[in-house]
């Protein structure tokens, strides 16, 4: 094998571990925090043993990470520069698979809006010119969420009305580029007559760029 080919090789390997939905899911999971492989099996789907084969293809591409912790194995994202990765990919697929494109405009009912930045958000709230809605589960926003978001359970957004200032825009965000929650929250609350926005990216950006973040701990 050339130098070239060994090369290539060794970059086929993060491809080949991004290669299947399950694996992804994963990262996008890591991406919040670190967790142990029976919450990360619970998580996405799958049974202990599935996961823990998925998350030795990740390591062996060193897209993750462990720990022990006693008993446990404890997993973590390697560092900040895969939330790029998954940030491209979804871009590009967006971008060259027509069907892509075709779902996110039905989770969107069709009205779809320019995400707001996270440089624009920061700077709204800084004026308290905008209300923050977090569709992530309880344990997820427990880990991190943006100072002064609202943690909303998807499936209550019908009874959003008494919990928001219906005079400034919302912006609702999740886990990230993959996560569908905020595309779906933005186009029930469009229905119900507010000013809504999702964020581009999620949590993961958001605290990857060093912007403070805000625990329950």
């Amino acid at each position: 094998m050339t130098p070239k080919l060994a090369l290539l090789e060794e970059y086929a390997l993060i491809a080949r571990a991004l290669g299947a939905p399950h694996r992804m899911m994963l990262l996008e999971q890591l991406a919040q925090g670190e967790r142990g492989v029976e919450a990360l099996a619970a998580k996405v789907g799958v049974t202990v043993a599935n996961c823990s084969q998925h998350l030795q293809q990740l390591r062996r591409a060193g897209l993750v990470t462990s720990r022990r912790a006693g008993k446990a194995v404890i997993y973590r994202m390697t560092d900040d520069k895969t939330l790029v990765l998954m940030d491209l990919l979804a871009r590009i697929a967006r971008q060259n698979l027509s069907v892509v494109d075709d779902i996110l405009q039905g989770l969107s009912n069709g009205q779809p809006s320019e995400p707001m930045t996270r440089a624009e958000l920061a700077e709204r709230l800084q004026d308290g010119s905008v209300t923050v809605l977090d569709l992530r589960p309880e344990d997820e926003f427990a880990l991190g969420h943006i100072p002064g978001a609202i943690r909303v359970d998807p499936s209550g957004l019908g009874a959003i009305a008494g919990r928001v200032d219906a005079t400034t825009e919302i912006v609702a965000y999740c886990r990230g580029p993959y996560c569908v929650y905020a595309h779906q929250a933005v186009a029930a609350l469009r229905q119900q007559g507010f000013n809504a926005r999702r964020l581009d990216g999620g949590l993961p950006e958001w605290r990857g760029e060093g912007r403070a973040i805000q625990t329950n701990a």
